[in-house]
């Protein structure tokens, strides 16, 4: 082969060499110029908020506590939850979502326009109690009758024996003697027992850590698969909204692909962004990267949709346990929601005590409180567990999700 030959050759291999280094730099240029565009449409695009007057009290939590040094296992916990890797968490804006953003109803008054699905509950308290008690002088047989219905209604007999008690000696003292007074002494009564004093606010607002740094509120939202545990999640979230709050939404719930899938939706429709893992990630370590990503992009709120899990279950309920432990060694959990379904009764009770036991319940939450429900569930719940049902959910309906009046849900079982 001729040198002249070898020296074609030779130019030919370089130039084709310089045109694949240049296509390359050009093609990564042009990828970083698209990210660049990307991220300033969407810093100019507004947020919609929704504001709303009244309703649901909303209150800041305490100061962020400083973290202490983790012990061992729990070290092992943090190391396992902040790995991405096993994780693959990612923030999904909802905003290019294809629902469209709703219009949330007003929140004040809710649960007086919801009273009407109270009324198999307000058969079982307001006609039975009121025709007994306004019949005038009651007798033995009478007075046991008023305990059969209320424990027929699920107050349970600590409640039951307190109200009969009560009554007895007011109904005395008063010399009632008409239907309209037995009426005005049954609801004092009643509203009474619900403690109208307990702090009903649901700590979901903003809060200064010690270093004066805004830190989100944390909430966590616990319960058993199918009481309403991820829909009262999405509700939560309009709720804030409506107030005029951004959200992060944590799909702790990795055990159910329909439940991710479903707070993606809820988060799509509000425009709040929702933090996910794979299928069967660990649960902790999806709701320590929801709370760092809320930190991080300075929302007000950040709840987290925690597994679903049978209160029989040992394993899953210390599950629950390394998700509390893990989100507070990088901020403060301000509420633990515990949602029951008002109509399993006794059951729903069993429940309260097992979660009580492995995190700090500060509130609850009723679903499915209807039509299908006795409604003296919320007395018996408020009883055992010493903390104030917070919440109710009323339908199905996006915003069928009202704060609990000790007051106005009185009235709505004696249909006053």
């Amino acid at each position: 082969m001729s040198s002249t030959l070898i020296v074609i050759i030779v130019v030919v291999v370089v130039l084709l060499a310089l045109a694949v280094v240049v296509g390359v730099t050009l093609n990564r240029r042009r990828r970083i110029s698209l990210t660049e565009q990307q991220q300033v449409e969407a810093e100019r695009k507004p947020r919609s908020k929704y504001q709303a007057g009244g309703g649901i009290s909303l209150a800041p939590g305490g100061a962020t506590e400083e973290a202490t040094e983790p012990k061992a296992a729990e070290a092992a916990e943090i190391a396992e939850a902040a790995e991405p890797a096993d994780v693959a968490a990612e923030p999904e804006p909802a905003a290019e979502s294809a629902a469209p953003i709703e219009e949330i109803e007003p929140i004040e008054g809710r649960l007086e326009r919801l009273r009407g699905r109270l009324s198999r509950s307000r058969s079982a308290f307001g006609q039975g109690l009121l025709g007994l008690l306004g019949a005038g002088d009651l007798d033995e047989d009478s007075w046991t009758e008023v305990e059969d219905t209320l424990l027929l209604a699920d107050l349970g007999t600590a409640t039951t024996q307190e109200v009969v008690d009560t009554l007895r000696a007011e109904l005395v003292s008063r010399g009632v003697r008409t239907p309209e007074e037995a009426r005005t002494l049954l609801r004092e009564v009643l509203v009474a027992a619900l403690h109208p004093e307990m702090d009903r606010a649901v700590h979901a607002l903003p809060h200064q850590n010690g270093e004066g740094v805004k830190q989100p509120a944390v909430v966590l939202v616990t319960g058993v698969n199918g009481t309403g545990k991820t829909t009262t999640t999405g509700k939560l979230a309009r709720v804030l909204v409506a107030d005029g709050r951004t959200v992060v939404l944590g799909a702790a719930d990795t055990f159910r692909a329909a439940a991710t899938e479903q707070l993606a939706t809820w988060a799509a429709r509000v425009g709040a962004e929702v933090v996910r893992g794979k299928d069967g990630a660990d649960p902790a370590a999806v709701a320590f990267d929801s709370v760092k990503r809320g930190t991080e992009s300075g929302v007000d709120a950040v709840l987290v949709d925690t597994a679903g899990r049978l209160h029989t279950k040992t394993g899953l309920m210390d599950e629950l346990g390394k998700v509390k432990r893990v989100v507070e060694k990088q901020a403060k959990v301000d509420e633990v929601l515990l949602v029951l379904d008002a109509t399993t009764g006794q059951n729903g009770l069993t429940q309260a005590r097992v979660f009580a036991e492995v995190v700090d319940i500060t509130g609850i939450v009723l679903t499915k409180l209807d039509g299908t429900a006795k409604g003296g569930i919320v007395f018996q719940v408020q009883r055992e567990l010493g903390v104030p049902v917070k919440l109710v959910g009323l339908g199905e309906g996006a915003d069928d999700l009202a704060p609990f009046e000790p007051g106005a849900f009185v009235d709505a079982l004696l249909g006053t």
